[in-house]
């Protein structure tokens, strides 16, 4: 297919990125060197929570967009995605985060804390099934047209040839195809089981705190997290974190310790002090940088994807 656009990374900001560009009228190819289930968004918990990214103006704008989105598309069957009530609870005295409000936020009662526990906020927010997500949305692409190609890049110089427009959404990758230092992995391993019974999710946000502990049920399984391992880049699973896993989990939730293990997965959260959303002109060709989104890559997604799709459509408008 001659495409109008390439998109590198077939991750949930990669495929939602060439869905808006398709969407718009493009020939959208993704290239990338991981087919989407094999991607870390695969591998991801995942709920929509502006989860410690910046800059902040632009993120709460994204978070915005992509919640609306999100809301929108649960109720489709196929999408992989629920609305689902439960807590984030700290074990310190904290404020509800500034963001609360777009989900129904309020404040736990005493009665509904854990053990443990001592300040938390009961909301609703989109809760998605990632591999169920990242399949609807090829299959989106496919249904206008666009494509999914193996095919793997080393530099951004190498797409000079490829598309007029090309947009790097490669994650962790960036670091060295967009010779981009800045650009860490931050490891993260979650423990999929069967769901015991639990319905509603919780996270413990406590400020600071050394692990991440968060229980996010589906229909069939609940997905038991995790970890945030700065600057490990391996990708084998760890026999002894997934029970360090499992165990916070079920101080939390007891249900939870009898429950089968059906399978660990693990990503690289692409890190960077600041999201890079920037755009390129090299001469007639245009390359639009969309990457660095940490742990927030589902909840940015469909902001950062329609702000790209715009900042092309701008330019191709004032060239033509």
């Amino acid at each position: 297919m001659s495409a109008d656009a390439v998109v590198i990374g077939a991750g949930v900001s990669g495929l939602t990125t060439a869905v808006c560009l398709a969407e718009a009228g493009m020939r959208v190819r993704v290239d990338t060197d991981r087919f989407p289930g094999a991607t870390t968004s695969a591998a991801a918990g995942a709920m929509w929570d502006p989860y410690l990214a910046e800059p902040s103006e632009a993120v709460e704008r994204w978070s915005r967009t992509t919640l609306s989105e999100l809301v929108a598309l649960s109720v489709g069957e196929d999408t992989g995605i629920r609305i689902v009530e439960g807590t984030q609870e700290s074990r310190i005295p904290c404020a509800m985060p500034g963001w609360s409000g777009l989900v129904g936020g309020r404040p736990c009662t005493p009665e509904e804390l854990r053990r443990g526990f001592v300040a938390g906020w009961h909301y609703r927010a989109p809760l998605v099934d990632m591999p169920r997500y990242l399949h609807y949305l090829a299959r989106r692409l496919a249904k206008e047209g666009g494509s999914i190609r193996r095919h793997r890049y080393d530099t951004v110089e190498e797409t000079r040839r490829e598309a007029p427009v090309v947009v790097n959404c490669s994650g962790t990758g960036a670091r060295a195809l967009a010779d981009d230092p800045s650009v860490e992995a931050v490891r993260g391993q979650l423990v999929v089981v069967e769901n015991p019974g639990i319905e509603s999710f919780f996270c413990d946000g406590t400020p600071g705190a050394d692990e991440l502990t968060y229980i996010y049920p589906h229909a069939r399984t609940v997905v038991l997290g995790g970890t945030s391992d700065r600057g490990n880049w391996s990708l084998s699973p760890d026999e002894e974190e997934a029970r360090r896993i499992i165990a916070r989990c079920a101080a939390v939730e007891p249900l939870i310790s009898g429950a089968r293990i059906l399978e660990q997965r693990v990503g690289l959260r692409p890190a960077r002090t600041r999201i890079r959303l920037t755009e390129e002109h090299h001469g007639d060709r245009l390359l639009v940088h969309n990457y660095g989104h940490g742990g927030a890559g589902l909840t940015l997604s469909w902001g950062c994807a329609r702000e790209v799709a715009e900042r092309i459509r701008r330019v191709i408008a004032a060239t033509t």
